[in-house]
């Protein structure tokens, strides 16, 4: 049986005393949802906090050049000075693969896009890979990743409805769509077929944002790492088999580097930089609701395809892959600026592996289909 993680003890982790103001998602979709006004939300007062282990990071205080995306020091502390980047990048068809810079993301996100088919949100802090993508458009699950961490999104363009939500949000300033810039940020690659040959260079970007006075430094907590891995596990599993409707993806244990490598499809998935197979730290899989809006993506020969809002707000269930070993979870979010963040399910702290983490955000269980989607380990 899962325990709820109380607002209480959420807010008590991640707040710390301090009051805040946030906006929630809109309602697209005319069910309930969050109400899209600014509401300040009191200052808990807090009895049963979680208490960090010793030897943890985070989750509100970094030593000075420490990631705190990743848990670990970084060559420049300068580096830590400027915007996260969200970076929009294709996973579909497969001749997109093998993607350039995605192994260096300190933070990916996998998500549906439609048709079955996903796509990442790749989130750049700590390295600046001089060309990644392809680049392709956004969605609305990065109308939730931008403010979660303050940061700024390069995509390619987006259709009509989800154009709208960017245009008109709080981080509107700090759009870089792809059409419209040309080097050094963004580029065709003419030796891939459009629309699948966009590029962008995040140090470029990074430059482009200094200049236009956009590119401060974040503050950004929730995070908590742990060199050792935590007890509680589950128990040992080697083999991560997740099932999406139109993809296929698969992470092997690595005992020897304390890595999870990934393949997609049946083959190994690597990065066409440094065409090494593309590692993990952590793998998380995230279970979010999934509704389709009226906001089309696309339409072909009379087929229609919606945007899918993700709900990544609150709570729900998750799963950590670390050291070899599976942790069920809560993953929680209680404001729209705070880090995607893990417990356990008594409340406590469930610790990350310093290193690069993959969410792999899936429907919930009761809104699969069993003959298309699935996860299995081994």
């Amino acid at each position: 049986m899962h325990h709820r993680v109380t607002m209480i003890t959420w807010l008590a982790s991640l707040l710390a005393g301090c009051t805040l103001a946030f906006t929630a998602p809109e309602n697209l979709t005319g069910r309930t949802s969050l109400p899209n006004d600014t509401t300040e939300i009191p200052t808990p007062i807090v009895e049963n906090a979680p208490e960090l282990l010793p030897g943890a990071i985070g989750p509100d205080l970094f030593a000075p050049g420490i990631n705190p995306l990743t848990g670990l020091a970084v060559s420049d502390p300068a580096v830590l000075q400027r915007r996260p980047l969200v970076v929009k990048v294709s996973n579909a068809p497969p001749l997109v693969r093998p993607q350039a810079g995605i192994g260096e993301a300190d933070l990916v996100y996998e998500h549906y896009a439609e048709g079955g088919l996903t796509r990442f949100s790749a989130i750049y802090y700590g390295q600046a890979p001089e060309r990644v993508g392809s680049i392709r458009s956004a969605r609305l699950i990065d109308y939730e990743l931008v403010p979660m961490y303050q940061g700024m999104l390069a995509f390619s363009g987006a259709s009509i409805g989800v154009e709208d939500k960017l245009n008109t949000s709080d981080f509107a300033d700090r759009l870089f769509k792809g059409v419209l810039f040309g080097l050094p940020y963004y580029w065709r690659d003419e030796s891939i077929e459009v629309p699948h040959n966009m590029f962008t260079n995040t140090d470029a970007l990074w430059q482009l944002a200094t200049e236009q006075g956009i590119n401060q430094p974040p503050n950004l907590h929730g995070m908590v790492f742990h060199p050792d891995p935590p007890t509680g596990s589950v128990g040992a599993v080697n083999m991560i088999d997740l099932r999406y409707r139109a993809t296929r993806v698969r992470w092997e244990y690595d005992a020897a580097s304390g890595l999870y490598r990934r393949f997609a499809d049946g083959e190994g998935h690597f990065d066409a930089n440094t065409l090494q197979q593309i590692t993990a730290a952590n793998v998380v899989v995230i279970y979010a609701d999934h509704t389709f809006t009226d906001i089309v993506e696309s339409e072909f020969q009379g087929n229609v395809s919606y945007s899918i809002e993700i709900k990544l707000w609150f709570e729900g269930n998750a799963i950590l892959f670390r050291d070899g070993q599976r942790y069920d979870a809560r993953w929680i979010r209680p404001t729209r600026y705070d880090l995607m963040a893990l417990r356990t399910n008594d409340g406590q702290f469930l610790y990350l592996k310093p290193g690069n983490t993959w969410f792999q955000v899936i429907r919930l269980p009761e809104q699969q289909t069993p003959e298309e989607e699935w996860l299995r380990v081994e």
